[in-house]
């Protein structure tokens, strides 16, 4: 089972990226999925999360209105639209796949993890 994250880079601040997580080994179309981040000398921090059909999602409060995540799960891929970058959104950011069908924002309830994508944000 694996989670490979990609799509991370080099920005300016106000420029977007588009974050991917491709799932192989299993399926994940039953469980929630999110984002999370950490920044040097930080913890890591909770993003974004979608549940399993995709209906319902959540974001940290810092990227509401600008951060969008999304799934496709024909693909068993996940994503994260991310616009109007600030630098303090420079982190290494990591998908993970939860137990159920509902992570939440608690990286206790997300059991499988991708490598992480590094994102820096430029002023």
């Amino acid at each position: 089972v694996q989670l490979q994250a990609s799509g991370g880079g080099l920005v300016q601040a106000g420029e977007s990226l588009r974050l991917s997580c491709a799932a192989s080994g299993r399926t994940f179309s039953n469980n929630g999925m999110a984002w999370f981040r950490q920044a040097p000398g930080k913890e890591r921090e909770f993003v974004a999360a979608i549940s399993w059909r995709g209906e319902h999602t959540s974001y940290t409060d810092s990227v509401k209105g600008r951060f969008t995540i999304s799934r496709d799960n024909a693909k068993n891929t996940l994503y994260l639209q991310m616009n109007r970058l600030k630098p303090d959104d420079t982190a290494i950011y990591y998908c993970a796949a939860a137990r159920g069908a509902v992570g939440g924002r608690d990286l206790s309830s997300y059991r499988y993890w991708g490598q992480g994508t590094q994102v820096t944000v430029s002023s």
